[in-house]
């Protein structure tokens, strides 16, 4: 930075971390470390793109002026996300009694006999800023937490695949022990129904020997109405 020059730039170039759709700004610190004030115009080859604010000032003695440049979105990346867009800042000697207002753009010009300090600042894509990474809480000094998690994740997994294991074979059990229970009350079933069978025959045979007879013993009653009890009470135990 040579002694003539009336302003200090920082930085020397425009950084916008570049992303699609969105409008970006970045800033610009002007630093006056001389007695003088000192008038300022900024200047882009594509001013349809960038807004400049502000876009001309005056820096007071030993002191500084941030000016703040924002990019309007853009739809489309350049290629190889190199911009050729430049900026000029242009620095003149001013007098105490000057205000913004007064500022024109022939003192800026060098037919005016100023004179006049040009920067030329490039314009520069960088990448956005990533987000930090997540913190987990609970891991030891030196582990990896991304490891600790997938340990956790395995014996999860394990755990769950051994109840589901232990699961399935109480369902199978409880399964065999129905299947045994419906076979045994359907052969009780089948019992009782040939029972039944046998009993109603020998109760026909019982009857038509009482139509021969011309009577029905009593004892033949008693017989028929304890074989009903009977097989009424085989029937609902089934």
């Amino acid at each position: 930075m040579s002694n003539e020059e009336l302003l200090q730039i920082q930085p020397l170039e425009l950084q916008f971390p570049f992303e699609l759709k969105k409008q970006i700004s970045c800033s610009l610190q002007l630093i006056n470390k001389s007695d003088n004030h000192v008038a300022f115009k900024v200047k882009t080859t594509n001013p349809k793109k960038y807004c400049v604010r502000p876009n001309t000032g005056i820096v007071i003695p030993n002191s500084t002026c941030d000016v703040v440049v924002t990019m309007q979105a853009q739809k489309e990346a350049p290629p190889d996300m190199q911009c050729k867009d430049k900026f000029l800042l242009q620095s003149v000697l001013a007098t105490p009694e000057l205000s913004v207002k007064d500022i024109t753009a022939e003192m800026f010009s060098k037919e005016s006999g100023n004179h006049v300090d040009e920067n030329k600042l490039r314009v520069v894509y960088v990448s956005p800023p990533r987000p930090p990474s997540p913190v987990y809480e609970g891991v030891e000094e030196g582990s990896s937490p991304r490891g600790s998690i997938s340990d956790n994740g395995a014996a999860h997994q394990y755990s769950d695949s051994n109840a589901m294991l232990k699961g399935l074979g109480e369902q199978k059990e409880t399964t065999a022990e129905g299947q045994s229970l419906v076979s045994k009350l359907t052969d009780e079933k089948w019992s009782a129904l040939q029972l039944n069978q046998k009993l109603e025959r020998e109760l026909e045979i019982l009857r038509r020997q009482a139509r021969k007879s011309n009577g029905i013993p009593f004892i033949y009653l008693v017989v028929a109405g304890l074989i009903g009890i009977f097989l009424g009470y085989l029937l609902k135990r089934v």
